[in-house]
């Protein structure tokens, strides 16, 4: 289960796991996953894994694991250069979108429904999460299995505590991998995910596996690599549920605002009672719920189309921390339901900005005192706010959308 940073309007995800159109099941041979990814150990890798070794004992992990666990790894090369050099993708939600809900993800989501109508029905029942949801989340993170990864997670992971960026972060996740292997769920050489250590149809970090995977099958282990998906849905689903998801409640409905609405609304928080007194009425096709707290969202800006998220959205937000990822995973599942399109329309002749502009966009905002943070080209938590700031302060919907229109106006200050 892999966090990925997430922007309005800009889809800006690390390809950690393995999400993706659906394609050929990638095989889980070690051996062929070796010739693809390793490289000979370098003597300073292997000095390392002695020092480790150490370290690991010294938190319970038994020298007959740590052996078979490192008894035939290569050096991950690939893995490196992936860590290092990670895309930026800056692709528009709506591009974003037609691929995570396209047609085709769709048709397979509900045939995964039909193939999988009995242990997703006890899963629902044992989780309080709806199914329409589950298989959403397994469509986005693997393509409904298909694109589990095929990389040695013991592998990768040690090279990347070697020589990765974060080592202190991989090495937390080496550390519980092991652990996974001390409690026999899988053996060293099934283990295997996506470069950077995310495993399984729902593809889980070793940390997060150890805190809320399951074994709902009853078989003595929490199989998340198997090629019967059971174990690793029902993970999914526990997690969710761990983190406060409510059946019967929408994570986001599509909106239609009154004319004249103040988009400067934007962002807030609000009662359905309130939001209903502004004006704000479900798209058709949809309903708003009887009563809580909702927040107003334009994820392309005031001209796109207009959301109110509920606490659900948060919950998906913890299993993957990207706006988009959240509104995908909502609106796959309403379509898996029998729900409709959006009926709003993208502003689809927008253009992401490109980097020297993004860089650009951020010292405009450190000039006017509104950032502070590093001219890195990146747009995070930190640049959107400073957007929203930004555009409060000039007249404009504080809707945090970074687009070339908002850019051209902070040249004409």
């Amino acid at each position: 289960m892999i966090i990925r940073a997430g922007a309005f309007g800009l889809v800006l995800i690390s390809l950690m796991g393995c999400s993706g159109p659906v394609a050929t099941r990638a095989s889980t041979g070690v051996e062929a996953t070796r010739l693809a990814t390793s490289a000979p150990r370098p003597a300073a890798f292997d000095r390392w894994i002695e020092g480790f070794r150490g370290r690991a004992l010294g938190q319970g992990i038994s020298a007959s694991t740590f052996g078979r666990a490192f008894a035939r790894i290569g050096y991950a090369e690939d893995s490196l250069r992936r860590d290092a050099h990670q895309p930026e993708f800056t692709r528009p939600i709506w591009a974003y979108l037609d691929s995570a809900v396209s047609d085709t993800r769709i048709e397979n989501g509900r045939r995964m429904l039909r193939d999988h109508e009995r242990v997703l029905a006890a899963i629902e029942a044992r989780y309080n999460v709806e199914r329409e949801v589950v298989v959403a989340i397994w469509g986005l993170e693997s393509s409904y299995g298909q694109l589990r990864g095929n990389v040695p997670t013991i592998e990768t992971l040690a090279t990347l505590s070697f020589e990765g960026r974060r080592t202190a972060f991989f090495e937390q996740q080496l550390l519980a991998a092991l652990r996974i292997l001390e409690a026999g769920d899988v053996a060293p050489e099934r283990m295997v995910g996506s470069w950077a250590g995310a495993m399984g149809h729902t593809q889980f970090i070793p940390t997060s596996y150890l805190e809320y995977a399951v074994d709902f099958n009853g078989d003595g282990r929490r199989d998340i690599w198997s090629d019967d998906p059971t174990d690793a849905l029902a993970s999914a689903a526990a997690y969710l549920a761990r983190f406060g998801w409510t059946r019967g409640q929408p994570a986001l409905v599509e909106v239609r605002l009154p004319s004249g609405f103040n988009n400067r609304l934007a962002g807030t928080t609000r009662s359905l009672q309130e939001w209903s007194a502004l004006g704000v009425q479900a798209q058709r096709g949809t309903s708003l719920p009887g009563g809580g707290e909702a927040t107003l969202m334009f994820p392309a800006g005031a001209q796109g189309p207009a959301f109110l998220t509920f606490r659900n959205f948060r919950v998906i937000k913890r299993y993957n921390n990207a706006d988009a990822y959240a509104i995908a995973i909502a609106h796959l599942a309403d379509r898996l339901r029998g729900g409709g399109a959006f009926v709003g329309q993208w502003p689809r002749d927008d253009r992401p900005l490109t980097a020297d502009e993004r860089e650009e966009l951020q010292r405009v905002l450190q000039r006017s005192g509104h950032y502070g943070g590093e001219i890195d080209g990146r747009v995070g938590s930190g640049t959107l706010a400073a957007v929203r700031e930004w555009q409060a302060a000039n007249g404009m919907a504080p809707d945090g959308y970074v687009s070339l229109a908002v850019l051209e106006r902070m040249r004409r200050r």
